[in-house]
């Protein structure tokens, strides 16, 4: 797998997890990203951008116009069904690859100890 495909389904992971909790306009989903990271991955409006067209051309978010204040609207981003449904895959794959990676680290430290 390229480094692109996994940060990709990364960022997928990240905007699908931060709709699931509420819907969210993009500023917000990047400032999210940041904090919520401890400030240990920032993802630009733009790849935030491109991930959310994508994943509203595929059904899986919608989005909406609100308005904030007098006369400023703010588009928000809303997760669907098919969406919420990504996600759940995304995260299964998410916590067995993370495992599977813990699995080797620990079975390369076990092998160092016998050594």
């Amino acid at each position: 797998m390229s480094k692109n495909l996994f940060f990709n389904g990364i960022t997928d992971l990240l905007v699908l997890s931060i709709l699931d909790n509420h819907d969210s306009y993009m500023y917000e989903i990047v400032k999210s990203i940041k904090e919520c990271s401890g400030d240990l991955i920032s993802i630009s409006q733009n790849t935030i951008y491109t991930v959310a067209y994508k994943l509203q051309s595929e059904g899986k978010i919608s989005e909406y116009s609100k308005l904030v204040g007098k006369r400023r609207t703010r588009v928000y981003y809303h997760l669907e069904p098919e969406g919420k449904k990504y996600l759940e895959e995304l995260l299964d794959n998410y916590n067995k690859t993370a495992q599977a990676v813990q699995n080797v680290l620990s079975s390369l430290k076990e092998g160092e100890s016998h050594e």
